[in-house]
């Protein structure tokens, strides 16, 4: 409903932040990473929503980018992971961490986050699995859909997501699939 909220930044109160739209007031829980690259108060703000409505309560997490939301909104997928849950992964190790913990399945670098147990940790590496790292590689976003179909083609024939994106760095961003999966072919026999 609420997608994105611009306006000016009143008030800074970890993990909440106040934003003044046109003399509305919204308070808006945003992962650390956000909180520390907002401005001063008095400035203007720009974030990215998702808005959550439950019996109780209606509320607003706003993120400074597209891959913050939209891992967020993959770790609430999750049976057993809520809001609150979410934003401390985010705040704990980010989003390139968590991508990067995805492909090599690290469960450590996910149970350094306060709350997150060992069986949790593997169980989010689990269910995210194919679905952040499919559109995000090292923590940056798949720059075409022709990359995208090669790491999946790559990752259908055994490589894992980490190697088949380290090939996918150097690949100019016009190639065509069948070519970018030679390319990179080649450039995972060296």
């Amino acid at each position: 409903m609420i997608g994105k909220l611009t306006g000016v930044l009143l008030e800074k109160n970890p993990p909440q932040v106040l934003v003044d739209c046109n003399g509305v007031g919204y308070e808006v829980d945003v992962p650390m990473s956000t909180f520390y690259n907002l401005g001063e108060l008095g400035q203007g703000v720009s974030l990215l929503t998702h808005f959550v409505v439950r019996e109780d309560a209606q509320l607003l997490y706003g993120f400074a980018t597209a891959e913050e939301r939209y891992a967020f909104r993959q770790l609430i997928k999750i049976s057993g992971v809520g809001p609150r849950m979410a934003l401390a992964v985010l705040s704990g190790i980010g989003v390139t961490d968590l991508v990067a913990a995805i492909a090599s399945q690290d469960t450590a670098r996910v149970v350094k986050v306060p709350g997150i147990g060992k069986k949790t940790a593997e169980r989010l590496l689990l269910e995210l699995r194919g679905k952040l790292g499919d559109s995000m590689v090292a923590g940056s976003v798949v720059r075409t859909d022709h990359q995208g179909d090669i790491l999946q083609a790559l990752v259908a024939l055994g490589y894992s997501e980490k190697d088949a994106g380290a090939a996918l760095k150097n690949m100019p961003v016009d190639i065509g699939v069948s070519e970018g999966i030679k390319l990179a072919l080649r450039a995972l026999a060296n």
